[in-house]
């Protein structure tokens, strides 16, 4: 049986089929086929279940289109599952060659239409692995415990521990942690916990992350971000004791691996899209406003996030590494 999963983005979101993916693969002994976006190619060829990854051309895809398509319908299969459920997805879905097709319960922008099926019903009060999970019940499978099946490349990494790997920015400014609320955590983390502290993140990242290292001096802090792919991203947070976050995609690959992390949440809301396990804390202010799920503020202020102490983060980061 052959299985075509169509998740093309956010590099967080990618996370959460993964436990719906493991238990495809296990409940029906199905080869895996990936439908993502370029740029996030590399990290989906850590998921251990998949074995053939397709490359959605965002970026290009007038000039790109045949040749993807040619590439999406060169094999045959019994399932389609879109777990993004927008109309691009939902697109791609339709256009694959299948058997049967099915879409998630929280779609929209019309991609019901395209479906054969819908799996579940609509509820968001759930976290969205438990979303994703709707379709193993479909298909009437055991969910199984829940499993993230990762393989990451070896960073290597010879400094001292503990090591605590902090991602300072994200792509909603509301999403953002003050930088001197980053840089006081570390350098307490480097002076009172011995602690080796890198900053990561994307390209993006690196004038929020260069702020932190400036500020922190002279703790040590190794300053990656930018420097390194997804992939290597992923094989570092393999090698550290801790994660400090805001709200941002890394923190899900974090969980997938297993590796605890302190995550700072604001405008959006832990029980649906936080880090999922055991090992996972949030800490977010009780401002009356929040969850507002903005980009934008509509204070003004984002007092969600400029109201959480350094020193609350610091303990609850001094406690979770006394715990591993």
């Amino acid at each position: 049986m052959k299985i075509l999963v169509i998740k093309l983005s956010s590099l967080g979101d990618l996370f959460h089929p993964l436990p719906a993916v493991r238990c495809l693969k296990r409940g029906l002994g199905a080869e895996i086929h990936w439908v993502v976006q370029d740029e996030y190619a590399d990290i989906v060829a850590c998921f251990s279940d998949v074995s053939r990854i397709i490359r959605f051309p965002r970026r290009r895809f007038a000039a790109s289109a045949r040749r993807f398509l040619l590439e999406l319908r060169r094999d045959r299969y019994d399932i389609v599952i879109d777990f993004q459920g927008l109309l691009k997805s939902a697109l791609t879905a339709c256009a694959a060659r299948a058997a049967r097709r099915i879409g998630p319960s929280f779609h929209r922008e019309g991609a019901g239409f395209f479906y054969d099926e819908t799996a579940g019903p609509r509820n968001k009060r759930r976290h969205a692995v438990d979303e994703n999970l709707d379709v193993v019940r479909r298909l009437g499978l055991d969910c199984g415990p829940i499993e993230f099946p990762m393989t990451v490349p070896k960073a290597g990494r010879a400094e001292p521990r503990p090591r605590v790997a902090m991602f300072v920015a994200s792509r909603w400014p509301t999403k953002n942690w003050p930088a001197r609320g980053f840089a006081r955590v570390a350098a307490r983390l480097a002076e009172e916990a011995g602690a080796t502290v890198y900053l990561a993140g994307g390209p993006g990242d690196t004038a929020a992350a260069r702020e932190v290292e400036e500020s922190a001096r002279p703790a040590r802090v190794v300053n990656l971000a930018g420097s390194l792919s997804l992939a290597e991203m992923a094989g570092l947070l393999a090698e550290v004791d801790l994660v400090v976050s805001n709200d941002t995609g890394p923190v899900h690959a974090a969980a997938a691996l297993g590796k605890p992390v302190l995550a700072i949440f604001g405008p959006t809301d832990a029980a649906r899209t936080g880090p999922y396990g055991p090992n996972q804390r949030i800490i977010a202010s009780g401002i009356d406003c929040r969850p507002c799920f903005s980009r934008k503020c509509r204070r003004g202020d984002i007092a969600c996030m400029a109201g959480i102490a350094p020193d609350a983060v610091f303990e609850a980061a001094k406690e979770m590494l006394a715990g591993v």
